[in-house]
């Protein structure tokens, strides 16, 4: 082997996966690929972010909901056609091998080709990877750069990054309990 040989590491060839994986995406704005690895190193799962099966995708209907509705990225993603790619790739995989492993996720942005500006799993994405005892997590800065991150430092986390989320979106609480008037998810508001 030379001394020049370049060989990429294996976090930086997950990530092309994921990357590759992205572009199976239906979304019109935003393609994200997600790649999970077992504890051993294998490959146990992808998604990438699309409409359910046997749905509609926005790609199909060239029209995206959100975006008619003026809705402010990071929030209200139950108006979003499409499940995300960590749920996606989560979903697919045997929760024995998913457990202990790495989820790398990818993200672009459709219109510039450049990669999202905000790599952080959405509140509900965290809960699932949480939930499937997911250990790392690996996701590129706007620099293109790498890092990991600990899914166990957002549990504290996760409710207050969804209270400024709603903060930040304009809705008071009056409205917020308004959406959830006789919902059966558990907020009380039933």
């Amino acid at each position: 082997m030379t001394a020049d040989f370049d060989r990429p590491t294996k976090d930086e060839s997950f990530m092309e996966i994921a990357q590759a994986v992205s572009m199976r995406s239906t979304c019109i704005r935003r393609r994200y690929g997600a790649v999970i690895v077992s504890k051993d190193g294998r490959i146990v799962a992808t998604g990438y972010n699309g409409a359910p099966r046997h749905r509609a995708n926005c790609s199909d209907l060239g029209s995206c909901l959100r975006e008619e509705l003026k809705i402010k990225p990071g929030t209200h993603y139950e108006l979003c056609r499409a499940v995300h790619a960590e749920a996606n790739a989560i979903i697919n995989g045997n929760p024995l091998d998913v457990a202990g492993g790495t989820l790398y996720l990818a993200g672009t942005e459709v219109r510039t080709g450049k990669p999202t500006k905000s790599m952080r799993p959405c509140a509900m994405c965290e809960r699932m990877i949480l939930n499937a005892q997911i250990s790392r997590v690996v996701l590129r800065d706007e620099e293109g750069r790498l890092f990991s991150v600990n899914p166990l430092d957002w549990e504290d986390d996760i409710m207050q990054r969804a209270i400024k989320t709603l903060e930040q979106s304009g809705e008071t609480q009056a409205q917020g309990a308004a959406q959830h008037s006789g919902c059966s998810c558990g907020c009380g508001a039933n």
